[in-house]
């Protein structure tokens, strides 16, 4: 299906991606169609072994080939400078390129059988939450991809950890399933997580990762009361209560107890958003984690599932 220019939804650890031959033009212009992302965002060329990193990429840092020799396989993503092997539709016309190399073994197999890169943005609408089951894919995309390859739920359930390489000093452009403090600790030095960048990369929208449901923001231990003000005042509540609060009696359509293990919040995040939704909620209220750790991932995709919508 790759091969003959069609899209094949694919499972990652991270979420499932909507996958394309990366050397095909017309089929990386069709994900942007199906998803409706705007030409201009860039997508991940994903590789199916960290040996390929030299046949798509040029002038790879020290810094950066440190980091793919610890984490690749892998939650983590590499901005460097584009190789002629790929083209300017899956850079959104920039001239890098962001790439990883997955760890799942089915995502795996299908990269070494089909021998070449594949670019895989997350398998959903263009900033709506991003899927975490082959059901998730489907349930959005429908008939608009050619295959669906099941490989069950994603472990970690957030999407990479993408580190721009190109400067004189790596930077985290986004937090993702490998966390600053595990970079910063291969690296030697810390790590910058800039709220702009000068290089545009998946994930920068102010509204991405976002459910139907509109979310707000707001301290701990202010999430009951604001989330029953809300639903006596006609709306559909859903509430992330924080597991400090878990035995706290709450008034509202629904309810999810965030759990204690950022790794498990992690993994659950999006189908939590997701269940939301289902359970006809047309407001979430949630607050941050302690952004350490992969609550520094969370607390981005919260931050973006809350940021202005645009205006129809």
């Amino acid at each position: 299906m790759l091969r003959a220019g069609g899209l094949v939804a694919l499972p990652t650890e991270t979420v499932y991606g909507l996958g394309a031959n990366a050397e095909d033009p017309a089929a990386v212009a069709r994900i942007f169609q199906v998803k409706g992302r705007p030409p201009s965002h860039p997508l991940i060329v994903h590789l199916g072994d960290a040996e390929q990193l030299d046949d798509w990429v040029q002038d790879v840092p020290a810094a950066a080939r440190l980091l793919a020799e610890r984490f690749w396989p892998g939650p983590l993503t590499l901005v460097l400078r584009r190789g002629s092997r790929v083209p300017l539709e899956a850079t959104g016309g920039l001239e890098t390129v962001a790439v990883r190399v997955p760890d799942h073994p089915v995502a795996l197999a299908l990269l070494s059988s089909f021998g070449s890169g594949v670019t895989a943005p997350s398998a959903n609408r263009f900033g709506s939450v991003s899927p975490t089951t082959a059901d998730h894919v489907r349930a959005e995309l429908g008939d608009a991809v050619d295959f669906v390859l099941d490989g069950g739920p994603c472990e970690v359930g957030v999407e990479s950890t993408i580190v721009d390489a190109t400067g004189d000093a790596p930077s985290i452009l986004r937090p993702g399933g490998v966390t600053r403090e595990d970079l910063e600790a291969v690296l030697g030095c810390s790590l910058v997580v800039p709220s702009t960048s000068r290089v545009r990369v998946p994930g920068q929208h102010p509204s991405h990762y976002a459910p139907r449901a509109r979310v707000v923001l707001v301290e701990p231990e202010k999430v009951v009361s604001e989330a029953e003000l809300a639903q006596e005042l006609g709306h559909q509540v859903g509430v992330f209560l924080p597991s400090a609060f878990a035995d706290a009696p709450v008034k509202v359509q629904a309810v999810v107890t965030v759990p204690a293990s950022m790794a498990a919040y992690a993994r659950g995040l999006y189908g939590f958003l997701r269940d939301l939704d289902q359970h006809g909620c047309d407001l979430i209220i949630a607050s941050l984690p302690v952004e350490d750790g992969l609550g520094l991932a969370i607390a981005n995709r919260l931050r973006r599932a809350a940021g202005p919508r645009p205006t129809v």
